[in-house]
């Protein structure tokens, strides 16, 4: 039986408006009704998470911040693994000397030293998910943005983070070259060792702490729910969800995930522009239907 099901966001849950549809919404309901718990896992820290769901008035746990802050239905948190200040320093170090722009992920918001950037990623990001999006438009989408989720702009994040009580839990990195531009200050920042670099889409990289991961947070959840990673269902698209699609038994890679998490997936569902989030709770409650009926080899492939 499949007893929990977890979702990446961005480029899964999320279509190219964005946002959860309306299907993706009702499919997480009939989970619910069905007796699946539903668990979005996300890059994003909890209140950039919470904005789309809310929306729905859907109130899941949370892994977030790529498995730094967890919290369950009640929004208590079950696991907390900040960057250590020494590892900010030396972050700090290999990215200034890279020149590109970079901000960091608080518990409640964003960390920028530069407005322009911030301004200009979140631009980005709306363009990339949407080709037809006008500039104004996707820079009126961005400026709301930025007053929805807190965002503190700071003029020296090595100042700022002199004081230890201060936490971090992820460092995001950016390029218009995209990976290929990422790729020299990623092989700097890992031999730093203790950190784990993975990336949400074409444009970034996202630096954690070596143990905070979508798997191994998605893992805790689960044992603390009473369940076995061969009960979770894992969703995702990109390379912060490769933990948790190697570690869940049926996971499911979104039919626009890049060919890596394809390659690894139980199975592939539809995009995230058709409601493939819903697809794959669909196949697992008729699954979970299957099973109790004794029938169930058909559906497993």
């Amino acid at each position: 039986m499949i007893k929990l099901i977890a979702s990446d966001m961005d480029g899964t849950l999320l279509n190219d408006k964005i946002e959860v549809s309306a299907k993706n919404a009702a499919a997480i309901r009939q989970a619910q009704a069905a007796g699946i718990e539903f668990i979005v896992a996300t890059g994003r820290n909890l209140p950039q998470a919470q904005v789309e769901l809310l929306a729905h008035d859907l109130h899941p746990a949370y892994i977030t911040i790529n498995g730094a802050l967890v919290y369950d239905e009640a929004e208590t948190i079950t696991v907390q693994v900040p960057l250590t200040n020494a590892k900010l320093q030396a972050l700090f170090d290999v990215l200034d000397a890279s020149g590109l722009y970079y901000e960091l992920e608080a518990a409640d918001g964003v960390i920028s030293n530069a407005k322009a950037g911030r301004i200009a990623n979140l631009m980005a990001m709306y363009r990339g998910q949407d080709a037809t999006m006008s500039v104004a438009t996707a820079r009126q989408k961005a400026e709301a943005r930025t007053q929805q989720i807190k965002t503190t702009y700071v003029a020296d994040y090595r100042e700022v983070f002199t004081d230890p009580a201060l936490e971090a839990y992820k460092v995001i990195v950016f390029s218009d070259d995209e990976q290929a531009g990422l790729a020299p200050v990623k092989a700097r920042v890992e031999a730093l060792g203790g950190l784990v670099v993975t990336s949400s889409g074409a444009r970034n990289i996202e630096i954690n702490d070596l143990k905070a991961q979508k798997g191994p947070a998605l893992a805790a959840y689960a044992q603390k729910r009473g369940y076995t990673m061969d009960e979770v269902m894992a969703i995702g698209d990109n390379l912060n969800d490769e933990s948790m699609i190697r570690q869940a038994k049926y996971s499911v890679a979104m039919g626009n995930a890049i060919p890596l998490i394809k390659e690894l997936a139980w199975h592939t569902t539809l995009t995230n522009r058709e409601d493939g989030v819903a697809k794959a709770i669909q196949r697992a409650i008729a699954l979970n239907q299957a099973e109790s009926q004794g029938e169930r080899n058909d559906l497993l492939h």
